[in-house]
């Protein structure tokens, strides 16, 4: 069963904007409090159904699925005040006497797409950031997990009326219907390809855009470090959901002084997580279907290079072993595309300063990780790359700290979200000027420009003026002043 939204809908679900009822703090925190209480609630039924869709681990859809969301909501409520307060801004005293700041406002009726890798959360954070903001939203869950998009459908109605949030199901050829209606704001996270689909349907009614994509996000790590933590933390970082994250490691360049020590830590990272049958270990998750398991496996055969551990593979099961690959073809398509699985190629390189210039010569990754503790290193890492983050000495783990902006560069997506960035992105910022009538102090704006009040106006718009000091302005404001006054 599929379910969309008509005209009416989302009407309905704009005038609830538009008649400013959103725009008060209670409502903000009734609809946040909504939300909280639905997973809290239904999170044994939430967890069954990720675990059921994606082959997630129990216990890791609890900590990456409903915990994490419960925890940004949390987040939000604790500083929605202080984030959308209006801003007071500090006016030049050309415009004095006069106050201005700046007002946060709600977009509107915000759409919410979410994927498949981690589809409760992915779906939940943007809305609650979307109702912090103060909008109605639509959401649509991933038609590749259809038990959480069907629970999802029953709840949300359970817990928000109609006219604030609605639940779209279906697949492309609903998504595209979807596309087709206009609504304030579209937040969309998924693969590239997907997302310039995205794109040019907002441009059609000039939606504004938050795109959440991917890339290879690179790992580089040298011999200054401690080895054996570097591999477990790139390891859990790679291997959580089975690599189907998308700011997981998805390669290592390692320097060759640190090679062969690091790819001995990664082999027994990997055995001390998983054992010497990762299919056994009931904290080893499935690839999500079986074209994404085909897909992975055909990178893994065309990889070239050397399998230091994993590579068993068994389709029945959508079962692919933690895998570490040495020295791959730099041409195969496992170094052109996103892997987004459990094969981690790990490639040789002299020094950090030629691990930079591959990077360089990639799309910006929507993450970086550097394990160096020169700061010679870390410094050139941080002047000459571009990602969307990045994190020394850690993997991922920068993504569930709500007070970071989490976004994407360039081809890994635009736009931020989680804590104060969420009601910041799914606002419009309205510039607000208040100026007295009297004293008439723009009179000197007025023409004709003739006499004193020409020359001032064409002393203070010279061009290769030097900056003036305050005291200069000053007197030049009384002398416009006292010309206002006898006018």
């Amino acid at each position: 069963m599929t379910v969309t939204v008509t005209a009416p809908d989302l009407a309905a679900l704009r005038h609830t904007v538009t008649s400013g009822s959103t725009a008060g703090l209670d409502w903000r925190r009734a609809q946040l409090g909504a939300l909280r209480r639905l997973l809290v609630e239904h999170e044994a039924e939430l967890v069954e159904a990720v675990a059921a869709d994606v082959g997630k681990p129990r216990l890791e859809a609890r900590l990456t699925e409903t915990y994490v969301s419960v925890e940004e909501i949390d987040h939000l409520l604790a500083h929605l005040e202080e984030w959308t307060a209006p801003r007071p801004v500090s006016l030049p005293l050309t415009l004095r006497p006069a106050r201005a700041h700046v007002q946060l406002q709600p977009k509107g009726v915000v759409l919410v797409i979410a994927p498949w890798n981690y589809p409760l959360n992915l779906l939940v954070s943007p809305v609650a950031g979307a109702l912090a903001a103060g909008n109605t939203v639509v959401l649509k869950p991933s038609e590749h997990t259809p038990r959480l998009a069907a629970l999802v459908e029953r709840l949300v109605p359970q817990y928000f009326p109609a006219d604030v949030a609605r639940v779209v199901t279906g697949g492309v050829e609903e998504t595209t219907a979807l596309l087709e209606q206009r609504f304030d704001h579209i937040f969309f996270t998924g693969s590239g390809r997907v997302g310039r689909i995205v794109m040019r349907a907002a441009a059609e009614h000039l939606t504004p855009v938050t795109l959440e994509l991917g890339g290879k996000s690179p790992t580089f790590v040298d011999d200054s470090v401690d080895l054996a933590v570097a591999a477990r933390r790139i390891v859990w970082g790679k291997f959580t959901n089975a690599g189907q994250t998308c700011v997981a490691p998805d390669h290592v360049l390692v320097t060759r002084t640190a090679r062969d020590r690091m790819l001995a830590e990664l082999v027994a990272a990997v055995h001390e997580f998983f054992g010497d049958d990762p299919r056994r270990s009931p904290d080893l998750g499935r690839i999500v279907g079986a074209r994404q398991h085909a897909r992975l496996v055909e990178l893994l055969e065309g990889a070239g290079g050397t399998v230091v551990v994993g590579g068993q593979h068994d389709a029945d099961e959508r079962y692919l072993a933690p895998t570490v690959v040495a020295d791959v073809d730099p041409d195969a398509p496992i170094m052109q595309e996103e892997i987004f699985g459990p094969v981690l190629p790990v490639v040789t390189v002299a020094d950090h300063q030629q691990a930079i210039e591959q990077i360089a010569s990639r799309d910006h990754p929507l993450a970086l990780y550097v394990f160096s503790e020169r700061e010679e290193v870390r410094e050139a890492f941080t002047r000459r790359t571009t990602s969307g983050g990045m994190a020394f000495g850690a993997t991922v783990v920068h993504v569930g700290a709500a007070q970071l902006p989490f976004g994407g560069v360039g081809a890994s997506g635009m736009g931020s979200y989680h804590g104060r960035a969420s009601v910041e992105e799914l606002s419009h910022h309205r510039s607000v000027l208040d100026k007295p009538l009297g004293p008439d102090t723009l009179r000197v704006l007025y023409p004709p420009f003739d006499g004193l009040k020409g020359r001032l106006v064409a002393a203070a718009t010279a061009p290769g003026r030097a900056a003036r000091p305050a005291a200069v302005v000053r007197e030049g404001m009384q002398k416009v002043r006292g010309l206002v006054r006898r006018g």
